[in-house]
């Protein structure tokens, strides 16, 4: 077992170093993606990945079935995500790393589905794979080894707290609700991808490409905890609630609270997608 966790983040040379380190290594995975050509991402890990590297792809393997009305990215099933887990090798005790090339948006959708099951020991690649080549990091196109028996499933109690819209609905008005997508679809001047333009009523926006600074890498806990603070206000982390357009780019803003030692909020994965799917919920422009 390692002798320490990373929950939130890791950097490029410590990943190095434990994977230099020998056993146990920790499982990494890619989660590349492009809304815009869903299969770039899963082309650009076969072309080149960190070394044992696995690939999850965000429809495949971090999304559920889709039914018109529960969002573009529902929740999988808990128990077959945890089965997932458990055949690259992830036990209770497996240290998860998981990045990207996008500034953590696509991992950190893995983050959160793993710590949902219960999973605790899995951190984004702070900076993605830019950041491990900067530290002397090489990708290969070599296909991971297949451990040699699956892991126990490592889930158990959640430890990413998730609602579904008509809990929300009750409690719209009574605590933050915090929308990661752009501004211009927030207030209800474009939408792309949706049956509706704007935004949940009350709602306010934190844009998650707003947690990043240099080299795509977190901004410092001190800082992402100043920048969250005012739309909190009064309100304790655990009463916070984040969604975006389809339950993705949130778990970004869930991921930062959690570096700002802000822990505990809400994820209410059908997002602005399943919102607006039901003419009968209110919604916001402006």
């Amino acid at each position: 077992m390692l002798a320490m966790t990373w929950t939130t983040l890791i950097d490029a040379t410590t990943l190095r170093s434990l994977l230099e380190a020998g056993a146990p290594p920790p499982v990494v995975i890619d989660t590349g993606f492009d809304l815009a050509n869903t299969g770039a991402g899963e082309r650009d890990y076969e072309a080149g990945h960190l070394p044992g590297a696995h690939y999850w792809h965000i429809d495949r393997d971090l999304s559920g079935a889709k039914t018109g009305r529960n969002g573009r990215h529902p929740l999988p099933d808990r128990e077959a995500f945890a089965m997932r887990a458990g055949a690259l090798g992830i036990g209770p005790a497996t240290q998860v790393v998981v990045y990207d090339a996008h500034g953590g948006v696509y991992a950190s959708r893995a983050w959160w589905l793993l710590r949902w099951i219960g999973h605790a020991a899995v951190a984004v690649l702070d900076g993605g794979r830019a950041s491990w080549l900067a530290a002397g990091g090489t990708l290969t196109a070599e296909p991971p080894l297949a451990p040699a028996a699956p892991a126990p499933c490592p889930g158990s109690g959640s430890l990413a707290p998730a609602l579904g819209a008509d809990v929300l609905a009750r409690r719209l008005g009574a605590a933050p609700l915090i929308d990661a997508r752009v501004p211009e679809r927030f207030r209800g001047e474009v939408e792309p991808l949706d049956a509706k333009a704007g935004h949940i009523p009350g709602a306010l926006n934190r844009p998650f490409r707003d947690n990043l600074g240099a080299g795509a890498r977190f901004k410092s806990a001190e800082q992402l905890r100043t920048e969250f603070a005012p739309l909190l206000g009064a309100a304790a982390p655990a009463d916070v609630v984040h969604y975006c357009g389809s339950g993705v780019t949130a778990c970004h803003n869930l991921l930062a609270m959690e570096v700002a030692g802000l822990a505990g909020s809400a994820l209410y994965p059908g997002s602005w997608s399943e919102w607006s799917s039901d003419p009968a919920r209110p919604t916001a422009l402006g």
